[in-house]
């Protein structure tokens, strides 16, 4: 089994066409991997939202109605290369990578819990706000050129701004008239970025 180093180094990479691709390519492995258990497979994180640089692991989301033991996941997932590392959130999210290096990174939430809400509204608003989907990209460029070798430091550093994507996602999810708001906002951006 190889070894897991949370401080591997890593580089953003563009956007690339082939992510979605290769989502797709690990949906069937893994729905016949864990057979009648899983109710929804999603591609999440930067992968998932076209135009955003990432680095180009690969972020599945795997709802199941509820958590099996670990043990049963382990052997399910084992054969088609998949690990698990023990997370700090491990009684609402367990996850698990592939690949040396990482290639995919897959975590298995309980359906409809926060935890598999979060990801996917956090998805979907970067899709829908390309200008704020920018702004975290300039976010993550600036951290990883000083936690390049730290990626717990990386990942703690994205969380302000990704709570604060959250709260305006949430607030416009409550109040749906909030996004002309945004919309304008955004529109003054992009005219002013066109500007200069």
């Amino acid at each position: 089994m190889p070894k897991f180093n949370e401080n591997e180094s890593f580089e953003l990479s563009d956007y690339n066409p082939e992510w979605p691709r290769m989502f797709q390519a690990e949906v069937p492995r893994i729905a016949e991997a864990l057979g009648e258990q899983v109710i929804e497979i999603e591609h999440v994180g930067s992968t998932s939202v076209p135009g955003l640089r990432a680095k180009p692991i690969i972020d599945i989301l795997v709802a199941v109605e509820t958590f099996a033991p670990l043990e049963v996941y382990k052997r399910q997932l084992a054969p088609i290369g998949y690990t698990h590392h023990p997370h700090i959130n491990d009684a609402e999210r367990l996850f698990f990578w592939k690949g040396v290096p990482r290639t995919h990174h897959l975590h298995i939430v309980e359906f409809a819990t926060w935890e598999h809400q979060r990801h996917i509204i956090f998805r979907d608003y970067l899709r829908a706000h390309p200008e704020i989907a920018r702004l975290y990209a300039q976010v993550k460029e600036q951290l990883a050129q000083t936690f390049h070798d730290n990626r717990p430091a990386y990942t703690r550093g994205k969380t302000a701004f990704i709570n604060a994507i959250m709260d305006r996602a949430m607030a416009e999810i409550v109040d749906p008239s909030l996004r002309e708001l945004v919309d304008a906002i955004e529109q003054q951006l992009a005219d002013d970025e066109a500007e200069t």
